[in-house]
């Protein structure tokens, strides 16, 4: 864990920004599937739980995502999200280093860590390609994750941090959504309903994480990093995570 000082961040719900009209084009574009990061390839252990009869069908899906989604990603990713977006709105390099540090510390499992790195560095040489000048040292850097450029793009385009972190919740269940639909397998209808049962959990989960102080970041999810740790050796794969 890298031990820089930081400067202490502290979210409550007073300063939680409301939603003031429809999000920033420049968010569709950042949690848009055709964004080339390569997203598409990683199941975040959904794999095995198929494979280990976990997740068999429509309903245990929705269980596994809005499960993550409310006792994982809001008590992480969210949080150091906005720290992170914070910390790039006041040019704070020690403070976004601490924080994609943290949140690289707390994956479950070494393909997680590979995957957050691999879509950090894929994102900041999109960024940077696209002239956001602060993405180039990240594209080599150890410490990238994808929360980390992505609080850099909301910072650089102006998305608000609300939008920002119920863009990234969003993108985050697409990606497990339609890889549950190839997995299961589930149909698009399917998807959709599976989309629609997880909009409740995103909002809970953007509210949850955007209101906690420094303290109470963290959480843990066993079954992800059971499901992680025994993909590693999985002997038929379709995702790399």
């Amino acid at each position: 864990m890298n031990t820089v000082p930081r400067t202490r961040t502290t979210m409550s719900t007073t300063t939680i920004p409301e939603r003031r009209g429809p999000p920033p084009l420049a968010l569709w574009r950042l949690i848009s599937p055709m964004l080339p990061i390569g997203a598409y390839a990683y199941s975040q252990g959904l794999e095995f739980a198929v494979e280990a009869g976990w997740v068999g069908d429509e309903a245990q899906a929705r269980s596994w995502l809005t499960g993550l989604l409310e006792h994982n990603l809001a008590h992480v990713d969210v949080p150091v999200l906005a720290r992170l977006y914070e910390a790039w709105g006041r040019d704070d390099p020690a403070a976004i280093q601490y924080w994609s540090t943290y949140l690289l510390a707390s994956r479950e499992g070494g393909e997680l860590v590979d995957e957050d790195r691999h879509l950090g560095r894929a994102l900041a040489r999109l960024l940077d390609e696209l002239g956001v000048e602060q993405a180039a040292p990240w594209m080599q850097e150890s410490a990238a994750t994808f929360a980390t450029l992505f609080a850099l793009a909301a910072r650089h385009w102006d998305i608000p941090l609300y939008e920002a972190a119920h863009g990234y919740l969003w993108s985050w269940c697409e990606n497990q959504v339609a890889a549950a639909m190839k997995l299961i397998p589930l149909g698009q209808s399917a998807g959709q309903r599976l989309l629609t049962a997880a909009m409740p959990a995103i909002e809970r989960a953007a509210e949850r994480g955007l209101a906690l102080e420094d303290e109470d970041i963290g959480a843990a999810a066993p079954g992800l990093a059971l499901a992680s740790a025994r993909h590693e050796t999985q002997y038929t794969r379709l995702f790399r995570s």
